[in-house]
């Protein structure tokens, strides 16, 4: 036998009021229980669950503070950081300059301030020009198929195929050798052409198999009926649903260029002089590492913070956009 109570709990409806005719469904309710009520889209989702992470917070605030470092380095130092007395050469850190001096006497402290500059700038116009150039190669891959595919994705292995190092190294070799008397920024620029060129193969793969994915889904097959032209079927439904793969990859590419700009000025075939970054100072330290190791430990420092903060947030916003992760 069942039981009597909860057989009577699952067969006997509720008994509601009637509601009066022309009322609200939320009649009654405070204003805050409506408000809940309310849909949210993907990003509303991803905000309300990234606000409740701690790693969220402590990785976008090391960004905040190295983004107005870059911008507005006046902020943080009054120092000289191109200039120096031969003096003061690896003088240890002390009150009066608290990174110490470097082989050239110039300040340390002011240095890692200054260098964070080259180093974002870099790496986010890096990544803003690999989005640009891999997404809209993938949406068109993508969404054309046959030969179009077929075309740009060999394209896309040939590019795949060149391994990063050797290739960055062979590009600025060419145009930024050691006999050449390039300025600050066509050196940076170079750099930045360089990562663009040997990265946007990822992205364009990423954005063609979200494309692929999501381009026979029931309103882009409703629009397409309705007469929709190609750009708008592109603009107002596949992108914004095909985004979110590349916020995520875009931010973890951000710390991972800042990483690669310092592998290659550390080789020499980066940013060279006069520009100042931390790769430079990493590569300018390493033949003082037992005897001034302070040299090395502040611009390592803080290259590791920056590049942590933006995988961290990078696998932040990972988590908060896939609803499988929640």
């Amino acid at each position: 036998m069942s039981d009597p109570s909860t057989a009577s709990i699952v067969s006997t409806p509720r008994i509601e009021q009637p509601a009066q005719a022309g009322a609200p469904a939320d009649a009654g309710l405070p204003e805050s229980g409506r408000r809940k009520d309310k849909p949210r889209g993907l990003l509303g989702d991803a905000w309300r669950d990234l606000r409740r992470k701690p790693l969220f917070w402590i990785s976008a605030t090391f960004i905040v503070i190295f983004l107005v470092m870059a911008a507005f380095p006046q902020l943080f130092t009054s120092g000289d950081a191109v200039n120096g007395a031969l003096s003061r050469s690896r003088v240890e850190p002390s009150a009066d300059a608290w990174f110490g001096y470097d082989v050239q006497g110039r300040d340390v402290y002011a240095r890692v301030i200054y260098g964070a500059r080259a180093s974002i700038v870099v790496a986010v116009i890096s990544v803003i020009g690999t989005l640009l150039i891999g997404g809209t190669m993938g949406i068109i891959a993508g969404y054309r198929g046959g030969w179009v595919d077929a075309l740009l994705s060999r394209i896309a292995d040939v590019f795949f195929g060149l391994p990063f190092v050797l290739g960055a190294i062979v590009i600025l070799t060419t145009f930024n050798g050691s006999g050449t008397s390039n300025s600050e920024w066509k050196i940076m620029g170079l750099v930045i052409l360089s990562l663009v060129v040997l990265s946007w193969p990822v992205v364009m793969r990423l954005m063609r198999s979200s494309v692929l994915a999501t381009k026979e889904a029931d309103y882009i097959v409703a629009a397409r009926a309705l007469g929709a032209g190609t750009g708008r079927i592109i603009l107002k439904h596949l992108l914004p649903n095909c985004l979110a793969p590349l916020l995520v990859y875009g931010t973890i590419m951000v710390g991972s260029f800042i990483g690669a700009e310092a592998t290659l000025s550390f080789l020499g075939v980066g940013l060279k002089s006069p520009v100042v970054s931390w790769g430079i100072m990493i590569s300018e330290a390493q033949n003082y590492i037992r005897v001034s190791p302070f040299l090395l430990f502040f611009p390592a420092l803080f290259l590791v913070v920056a590049v942590l903060s933006f995988v961290m947030l990078g696998e932040a916003v990972r988590e908060a956009l896939d609803p499988k992760l929640r």
